[in-house]
């Protein structure tokens, strides 16, 4: 009988060290087979935007991405009939996955009709266990028209010439994803407009911004930007824009509430023509909606 159980005993001992030799052996075998696959840091962001501004990421090779963006604010001493804000405008945008590292977005704003496209670049991606880039870098340039002529808003667009219509954005987005909860992105800017109503105003403006998410749980996610303009317009009041949201991540769609001072969503209208401060008085909070489709045209697995 003793002699029967310590047979029963040692089988399964002698078939787990077989099946752990044979695993250990698969795990070298991949090795050396693949000593130089690289694991690189995902979902810094979740979604293409941290709130208004570009993040670092792109949609992947054959996705599209169907963006609806709504901001809402009220006018000091203005009686209104609209229901629940006086003022309220939206942007629709199309964005597509040309290549893995490589997305072209467009779309239009009802805000003095301001329409634009992008390209964007993910030039390095952030690898894992610091065995590589701690950081990811992504180049982003956006061209704009604006079609309708707002003299608050800087005076672009008063000329009937195309070109005076038009401001060019260039941004490096720099980001590191420190930990699964917590990422943080620099976005040097360089935007160029132009066209201006008055001498004083330059064409040339430099913008540096600064952008965070942090994941409190769950699909959930507290988010935060805020762009520092360093040579503003002088011919009107502007102020630095400055957002701060939440966004619910769910799969395909992903929704962001903001509260903000900014009452555009294209680069050079809210970076340099953002026209109040960022508090809770009358007229100075706006807050925003987005809504964010995405669609997978390729048949691989993303």
């Amino acid at each position: 009988m003793r002699n029967s159980t310590f047979f029963l005993l040692l089988i399964p001992m002698l078939i787990g060290c077989s099946i752990s030799m044979k695993a250990q052996d698969l795990l070298d075998t991949l090795d050396k087979e693949y000593p130089d696959t690289p694991q690189y840091e995902i979902a810094t962001f979740k979604g293409t935007r941290i709130s208004l501004g570009h993040s670092i990421e792109n949609r992947r090779k054959g996705v599209l991405e169907i963006k609806a963006m709504n901001l809402f604010w009220n006018i000091p001493n203005r009686p209104s009939q609209s229901f629940v804000a006086d003022k309220w405008t939206a942007r629709i945008a199309l964005e597509y996955g040309i290549s893995n590292r490589l997305t072209f977005g467009a779309g239009g704003s009802t805000l003095d009709g301001i329409f634009d496209g992008f390209l964007k670049y993910n030039l390095i991606r952030q690898m894992k266990h610091d065995k590589g880039s701690p950081l990811s870098i992504t180049l982003f340039q956006n061209a704009s028209y604006r079609s309708k002529t707002n003299e608050f808003y800087g005076g672009i667009g008063l000329s009937d010439d195309f070109i005076d219509r038009t401001s060019y954005t260039s941004q490096v987005l720099i980001a590191r994803k420190f930990t699964p909860q917590f990422s943080l992105q620099l976005s040097p800017t360089f935007i160029h407009r132009s066209s201006s109503v008055f001498d004083e105003d330059p064409h040339n403006h430099f913008a540096l911004g600064i952008g965070a998410r942090y994941k409190v749980g769950g699909h959930i996610s507290i988010v935060s930007e805020y762009y520092y303009l360093a040579n503003p317009l002088k011919s009107i009041d502007t102020y630095d824009a400055f957002v701060l949201g939440v966004n619910w991540e769910m799969s395909d769609l992903m929704l962001q509430f903001q509260m903000t001072n900014a009452r555009n969503m294209v680069e050079d209208a809210f970076i340099t023509q953002t026209p109040n401060n960022f508090n809770l008085s009358d007229g100075n909070f706006v807050f925003g909606f987005n809504a964010t489709f995405v669609l997978h045209f390729n048949q691989k697995k993303l």
